[in-house]
């Protein structure tokens, strides 16, 4: 194994998203993940399809779902409801350097598998714990889903069509993005307190939940409140603060414009044929762009018209302005850019040959990501894992599966 933490052994509890996604970065910087499901039955998103790869022999494998968060880790079924079982992953623990899990809270506790008891065996463990509402408040005791969070956080009251538009209302984002914003804040909580641990030799308990990194993540949306007192609504693809900066239609289709400062949006205005909107006074700032935008981007609109998309996009990349076009994944994973970036990657997976993969974003110039393996199939690691770590024997194995424990 290689990469930057390949030192490091991760327990992960967890299973749907945002533990998952946390482990797997963690994975792809070169720690061992050992991923910890039921048996027979295993993280729920192994279900969650279609679609789901095919395997070999043309059967139904894992869903699309449960591939996107869990390459580079191995797969050990262990019933830990059972006292057998806790005994395992309190042996397990021993042995490892990060725990993350995403139990309601208390949910560990009875089964002595909660940061205090753990900490005892190792006191070096750094355990992550990843709920819907943190540790404490009124809804502490309250399962937390995704969708549920946007809702309560906010996001969905700023996402959507404006209102008054046909199709305005509530909408939220189109990926679980508070559960990968959570399993990335997971991700730094952990780093920080390795850092830590390098002074210290201690670990520590990381609280993360997912309304918490939700409100975190509304950056100028929140601000834009605290700071004028009124909360902000709806505007479809158009920016609270910035104009013009949104989607335009084109005679094909739709593009994207994003004007980022005055000069910007004085070449886009000499490109689309009417230089004079970047002189006059209601346009010439930022702040007055905002302020009549009602005016403003209709005209826009008009001279967006009269081209198709491609001829846009090569005309405004010449003179500097920001644009793209609005591209499905389809097109998303034929786009040059993508390809050139070697952003779809395929995996070798005990099941199905290969099973692909998205990158991971980050580019280490000497200690890279490291795609080792596909997402697990359940239990294949079981066998391995229980021998090299806590050495037992085939015996053991199999009164452990007998008895159901694994």
């Amino acid at each position: 194994m290689s990469g930057s933490l390949s030192h490091l052994r991760v327990l992960d509890l967890s299973r749907i998203l945002a533990g998952p996604w946390c482990a797997q970065l963690l994975g792809d910087l070169g720690a061992e993940i050992i991923k910890v499901e039921r048996p027979g039955a295993g993280d729920d998103t192994r279900g969650w399809g279609p679609p789901f790869l095919e395997t070999e022999d043309g059967q139904q494998g894992d869903a699309a779902y449960f591939l996107c968060a869990n390459r580079n880790k191995g797969s050990v079924t262990i019933d830990f409801t059972q006292p057998q079982g806790q005994e395992l992953i309190r042996q397990l623990v021993a042995d490892c350097d990060i725990l993350i899990e995403n139990f309601k809270v208390g949910g560990l506790k009875k089964y002595g598998l909660d940061y205090e008891a753990l900490a005892e065996i190792n006191p070096r463990l750094i355990y992550c714990s990843i709920t819907g509402f943190g540790q404490t408040g009124p809804y502490a005791p309250r399962a937390g889903y995704d969708f549920l969070i946007q809702a309560m956080g906010g996001l969905m009251s700023i996402t959507g069509r404006k209102d008054g538009e046909p199709g305005s209302g509530p909408q939220k984002v189109g990926v679980a993005l508070t559960d990968i914003l959570t399993g990335l804040y997971g991700a730094v909580g952990i780093l920080a307190a390795l850092a830590d641990r390098e002074h210290t030799g201690k670990g520590q308990h990381i609280d993360v939940a997912l309304l918490d990194v939700h409100v975190a993540c509304l950056a100028n949306q929140a601000m834009n409140y605290l700071v004028g007192g009124t909360a902000p609504v709806a505007l479809g693809n158009s920016h609270p603060n910035i104009v013009p900066y949104q989607d335009f239609a084109t005679s094909d289709g739709h593009m994207v414009i994003a004007v980022g400062n005055d000069e910007q949006f004085a070449r886009l205005c000499t490109a689309l044929g009417d230089a004079s909107l970047a002189s006059d006074q209601r346009y010439a700032t930022n702040r007055g762009r905002v302020e009549n935008r009602a005016v403003l981007v209709p005209r826009l609109d008009e001279l967006t018209r009269q081209r198709k998309t491609a001829e846009w996009v090569a005309l405004l990349e010449q003179v500097g302005v920001p644009c793209g076009p609005i591209n499905d994944l389809e097109q998303v994973f034929q786009d040059p850019q993508i390809i050139a970036r070697g952003l779809k990657v395929d995996l070798p997976h005990a099941a199905a040959g290969s099973a692909p993969s998205v990158a991971n974003p980050l580019r280490l110039s000497r200690t890279p990501v490291d795609y080792r393996t596909a997402p697990p199939v359940l239990g294949g690691d079981t066998e391995r894992v229980l021998k090299d770590r806590l050495g037992l024997d085939a015996d053991q194995l199999e009164k452990l599966r007998a008895a159901g424990i694994v």
